[in-house]
């Protein structure tokens, strides 16, 4: 195991009790204050649109994509575009099928039930949720044995959006519950120097438009990790200058960091010189690689893998990963001999094509 818990990563995705208390505050409120992801923004208000003219609850919905990107506060913008009640619980909360029964009975005609990590709800909850979500109804057992007997509770119509960072561990028949499913994926550059300037505006920070796109470029496509570096670069400004952002300022918070011009961090640093310098460049397995830099494995596939392949510095083969000669450039590292013919520049991932 890692000395550092993954969570306490800087740019970490998963969201840290700092976030929690801050989200009610920075999240926006109404789909037009949701900056980023247009197409998603574009048929979500259509769905809702349609739903308020029909004066009917809205269709279920799915949301999934990496973690950070945003799903939470697009269930709670829809409840406050829906004028309704949103009750909030994830797949590992509920452990029984009277847990979910629990919940459903308590629900009004309209409201939200918003599930986060759905992908990791239990069969027996899932059976539960299958008519629930169909018909609006619940079926229970009361007593046992021979004298057991089904009854059915009509629910009101109530609308289920359920969140993922693990779409393919969704069932089939629950994936096809939902009457609309949209991808979240990592934000543009403008878009996340938008949405810093915006928290930035929130928590009274000074901030030149440099700094905000000098934050933006280290935030990894990802709104949350750009919020938290706001936040951490604010703390270095206040203490070591002016309390004003600017470029320099940010520069010199985020390398105190140890987060380079990437976004890329000692955890991303250790897996790609690991794959180079101790197993060659690859193809290697991912346990193996886990192994040698004492981390899980699930944390690098779920946390460290996806930026890494975005930017284009590692390649899943068959065989296992590969770093690609971006990685051995970006890290100033001699290319492998059967790799030294000259390879264009790759455009980086927020550059203008």
């Amino acid at each position: 195991m890692s000395e550092k818990p993954i969570a306490s990563r800087t740019i970490a995705p998963h969201q840290q009790s700092e976030d929690k208390r801050l989200a009610g505050v920075i999240r926006p409120q109404r789909l037009a204050e949701f900056i980023g992801q247009q197409k998603l923004k574009t048929n979500l208000g259509i769905l809702i649109e349609a739903a308020q003219v029909r004066e009917e609850p809205l269709d279920h919905v799915l949301f999934h994509g990496p973690p950070g990107l945003g799903k939470t506060t697009l269930a709670h913008v829809v409840a406050n575009e829906m004028n309704v009640n949103i009750r909030i619980t994830a797949g590992p909360a509920i452990e029984r099928a009277g847990d979910l029964a629990a919940i459903l009975t308590n629900l009004r005609a309209g409201d939200i039930l918003f599930i986060d990590e759905i992908h990791r709800l239990g069969r027996a909850v899932e059976e539960i949720l299958y008519p629930a979500m169909e018909d609006f109804v619940l079926d229970i057992i009361v007593g046992k044995g021979p004298g057991a007997k089904n009854v059915r509770l009509k629910l009101p119509k109530f609308t289920v959006i359920g969140a993922t960072t693990r779409l393919a561990l969704i069932t089939a028949p629950l994936r096809a519950r939902f009457g609309a499913a949209y991808r979240m994926d990592f934000y543009e550059l403008f878009a996340i120097e938008e949405i810093v300037m915006r928290g930035a505006k929130i928590l009274e920070v000074e901030i030149e438009p440099e700094g905000a796109t000098e934050i933006a470029l280290r935030s990894r496509g990802t709104p949350r990790v750009a919020l938290r570096l706001l936040r951490r670069v604010r703390d270095y400004t206040q203490v070591r200058a002016d309390g004003r952002i600017t470029k320099e300022t940010a520069v010199a918070a985020l390398n105190l960091l140890e987060i380079d011009n990437l976004g890329l961090d000692d955890l991303d640093r250790r897996v790609l010189l690991a794959i180079i310098q101790k197993f060659n460049g690859g193809p290697v397995g991912l346990d193996t690689i886990a192994a040698s830099i004492s981390e899980e494995s699930d944390t690098i596939m779920d946390v460290v893998e996806p930026y890494l392949l975005q930017l284009g510095f590692l390649e899943r083969t068959a065989r296992g990963r590969m770093a690609t000669n971006h990685a051995y450039q970006h890290l100033n590292l001699p290319l492998p001999q059967t790799q030294t013919k000259q390879i264009p520049e790759q455009p980086g991932l927020f550059d203008s094509k």
